[in-house]
């Protein structure tokens, strides 16, 4: 455990240096949150979500790359480090294939995110395939989604899920669209909660501690190791992002890091633990889709606006106490899924 906390340690002080001139960069570039015209899930334009938000245009947006590319510089430099260093390195899977598996999810769905980012914030015309609308989008993750659950169950053997109280459950082929689809669904849960100062990567950071303690359980090194940088270079940047927020981690970290929670879920096998551990995840998108539901079928909204933060900041909650809540609810639903995890 020393040599992780020191992993962790050393990650968070790489990105404390790093992280300001990489503001003052987008600073210069001008990768900046323009003025608000955001719209929903029907293509409607979302007024309140402007009058809320409003104040927040102009903050730099990008940091998931930032930490994307440190977390991942950092492991290929360290890793190899520990077995000179005579570490002994246990794994639950094949080292190589798991690894494969956690960066190619973390990278490809940054590239996604940060390409829709580039499309919104410098501006360029939101037309055809390349503008990337919301169905291009989708449809894209889920080719990555099911990219990454072929991984999963042919690499790495994984066709099976731990149910609490009822023990592993072989799925066989229905592995693929389940691992697909939880991917996909964090991917969008996290895009959607990445809406106030500090709330999707305080809750992510509350995730992670959680999934590296059962990772320490089940002597997995690789994925140890990775959540340690991850959440060292994840700290470092949620100093900068707590309210009132200097920067934003953008699509390119929201995809990102929601794809890989889903992943590291799967990896452990512990499904109905990550959906307890990322409850306020789930609930964001719940609300959300719900929305989307009612307006479609029913031809009216369920809530006045979703999701739940915004319909809370609506009804005139202050930012930040929606998000300090928010924390103390997953650090409660975090301790219920490590229950769950190793009952």
């Amino acid at each position: 455990m020393a040599l992780f906390l020191g992993l962790l340690i050393f990650s968070f002080t790489v990105t404390s240096i790093l992280i300001i001139p990489f503001i003052n960069i987008l600073y210069k570039i001008k990768f900046l949150r323009a003025e608000q015209k955001t719209t929903d899930f029907q293509g409607t334009r979302t007024s309140i979500f402007d009058r809320l938000h409003k104040h927040k245009a102009g903050t730099p947006v990008g940091g998931g790359l930032l930490i994307i590319l440190l977390v991942f510089l950092l492991y290929v430099f360290l890793f190899p480090l520990l077995s000179y260093l005579g570490v002994y390195i246990t794994a639950v899977f094949p080292i190589k294939e798991e690894l494969n598996i956690l960066f190619f999810t973390f990278i490809s769905f940054g590239i996604l995110g940060l390409y829709d980012d580039v499309m919104k914030f410098f501006g360029f015309r939101r037309t055809g395939f390349f503008g990337l609308k919301m169905r291009h989008k989708f449809a894209i993750q889920w080719i990555l989604g099911l990219i990454i659950a072929v991984l999963l169950a042919q690499n790495l053997k994984i066709n099976f899920i731990y149910i609490p109280f009822f023990g592993v459950l072989k799925l066989g082929w229905l592995y693929l669209p389940l691992a697909a689809a939880i991917i996909v669904a964090f991917a969008n849960a996290f895009n959607i909660t990445d809406g106030l100062d500090g709330l999707s990567s305080g809750l992510l950071m509350i995730c992670l501690f959680a999934f590296w303690f059962i990772s320490h359980t089940v002597l997995d090194t690789p994925l140890s190791v990775f959540l340690a940088l991850w959440i060292g270079s994840l700290i470092a940047f949620l100093y900068f992002n707590v309210y009132p927020a200097r920067l934003f981690l953008g699509d390119v970290g929201a995809l990102s890091f929601g794809a890989t929670l889903g992943v590291i879920g799967l990896l452990i096998g512990k499904v109905a633990a990550l959906v307890v551990i990322g409850g306020i995840f789930v609930l964001e998108a719940t609300t959300s889709l719900l929305q989307m539901l009612s307006k479609r079928f029913l031809g009216r909204r369920l809530f006045a606006c979703a999701p739940l933060h915004l319909f809370l900041q609506n009804k005139g909650w202050e930012e930040p106490k929606i998000v300090m809540r928010a924390w103390l609810a997953g650090i409660m639903l975090a301790i219920f899924g490590l229950w769950l995890a190793v009952i």
